[in-house]
């Protein structure tokens, strides 16, 4: 029995042996930087860019919406778009230089010269409100389109709920 012993045992101690010869990789010394170091400061920055106020007012009004609905026939502004007027005055009040366009919609119910007179009463309306919260007259102009351009096709309540509108549009472009 002693003899099947003999090779199992020089196995084990040539494994052992063999093992050995390959010294361990030296661990970094506690004084040297980490190596993950400038991976760490520099990852914020990728991850949250700078945006300028300018950007960031502009983003935070797109999200208060850029669109007050009316009621069918009517041109006040309904409680829960007062908040979006509201945004747009704060907004063009720290903006003194940019300008809004108030664009006034109606749906195609009516005459073609009555549609314009809701949609430019229903600008007005926008006008009033910003104006009351302090934005300059230089700063809002209006113009209605009537039923001329709708935003949704359609000739049912749906439809017509969505045309019934004024869209607040800064520049030469929407935001």
């Amino acid at each position: 029995m002693r003899l099947q012993l003999v090779p199992v045992i020089c196995s084990v101690i040539m494994l052992g042996v063999g093992g050995c010869a390959k010294a361990p990789p030296p661990l970094p010394e506690p004084s040297a930087p980490a190596p993950e170091a400038p991976t760490t400061q520099t990852a914020p920055a990728a991850v949250t860019p700078s945006v300028d106020p300018e950007q960031r007012a502009l983003q935070e009004l797109k999200a208060a919406g850029m669109i007050v609905y009316f009621d069918y026939d009517r041109a006040e502004i309904k409680p829960e778009f007062v908040p979006v007027v509201t945004a747009h005055a704060k907004y063009l009040n720290g903006n003194n230089t940019r300008k809004a366009r108030l664009e006034g919609h109606s749906d195609e119910r009516g005459s073609r010269e009555y549609n314009i007179g809701l949609g430019e009463r229903r600008a007005q309306a926008v006008r009033r409100a910003l104006l009351l919260q302090g934005v300059a007259e230089s700063q809002i102009t209006t113009v209605s389109y009537g039923e001329e351009r709708p935003a949704v096709q359609g000739g049912d309540e749906a439809a017509y709920s969505r045309n019934r509108r004024v869209e607040m549009v800064y520049g030469a472009r929407q935001l």
